[in-house]
């Protein structure tokens, strides 16, 4: 185990079963792909695979599942598992995808009566490391429910808005009784993050804004540093607080998977933020890394690395 991290993410971990079978609904599939999966598990992947000391901040159930998931982490995807906890009576999540069509597969998620990483709690996870690691990660959906809510709000106060306190919007509409709790919640947080990453939906979720600079200038207004809203197939519009305004364009792929392409961004922008990157720089990398998981089939395990990332950001500068 590493003790000087460099990211912690927060949040929801999962085995993926992904369809091997491509453009047919669930009567045509004959098999499946695992692998781990979850937002906040992805990113860590997403990081480690780029040189990075990465942690994830989770829970997994007392099951096969479950030991098989640390098991790939430490090992397969060398992501630090120490704030992984075992829940003793919860089952560890799975997501299941269809692929009927590429770019917007079908995720069903198996996570009742409720899934072991809305159980976090403060006291599973070391302060210091909170305090110091310089990038703090989580997504909306660990504001979802008790005790996860309360546990970021712990970590929040904590970090008493360290630079590089990231929010990931990502709003699952599966996870919440409505839209308006969700607004409720992330209104809660928004005055304790210096960044926010979005897109346009997940930006009206939060601050009833969709249009890309409205949206990011309700987010700055809250004091971030920096707000990211993505654009789909137009890229992503990076604002800051110092004035900057970029809209970085992305990097056209033939697309096997929409899945985990945000969570490759998200992985790639830390890589950049913790080399010394300005923060259109990262963003760019984040395309680069989002289209190249977009063209393959998972997640966590088709991750690019630093050569991946570097031949498209070059084809597409050539």
């Amino acid at each position: 185990m590493r003790s000087e991290l460099e990211l912690l993410t927060v949040g929801r971990i999962s085995v993926d079963l992904y369809a091997e079978q491509v453009g047919v609904g669930l009567r045509g599939i004959r098999s499946f792909r695992k692998s781990v999966g979850g937002t906040a598990t992805n990113v860590a992947v997403a990081a480690a695979r780029l040189g990075h000391r990465a942690a994830v901040f989770t829970r997994v159930g007392d099951d096969a599942f479950g030991v098989e998931v640390r098991r790939a982490l430490a090992e397969d995807f060398a992501v630090d598992t120490r704030f992984i906890g075992i829940d003793p009576e919860l089952p560890t999540p799975l997501a299941l995808a269809t692929m009927e069509d590429p770019d917007e597969p079908h995720l069903v998620f198996y996570r009742a009566p409720q899934a072991p990483d809305m159980m976090i709690r403060s006291a599973d996870v070391d302060r210091a490391v909170v305090e110091s690691v310089p990038i703090l990660w989580f997504p909306t959906s660990c504001l979802s429910a008790e005790p996860s809510r309360t546990t970021i709000h712990d970590l929040l106060e904590w970090r008493r808005r360290r630079a590089q306190t990231v929010l990931d919007l990502d709003w699952r509409p599966m996870f919440w009784p409505d839209e308006a709790a969700a607004t409720a919640a992330l209104d809660r947080v928004l005055d304790c993050v210096t960044m926010t990453i979005g897109n346009r939906a997940e930006c009206a979720v939060a601050v009833g804004e969709s249009d890309p600079d409205r949206a990011a200038d309700a987010l700055l207004e809250r004091g971030l540093a920096a707000a990211i809203v993505k654009l789909g197939g137009d890229g992503v519009l990076v604002a800051t607080a110092d004035g900057e305004r970029q809209r970085i364009a992305p990097y056209p792929v033939d697309v096997l998977c929409g899945l985990g392409a945000g969570d490759a961004f998200g992985g790639a922008l830390c890589h950049g933020l913790l080399s010394g990157w300005d923060l259109a720089t990262a963003a760019r990398a984040g395309n680069a890394a989002g289209a190249v998981v977009a063209s393959r089939l998972m997640c966590a395990d088709d991750m690019p690395d630093r050569a991946d990332i570097d031949a498209l950001m070059a084809a597409g500068e050539a």
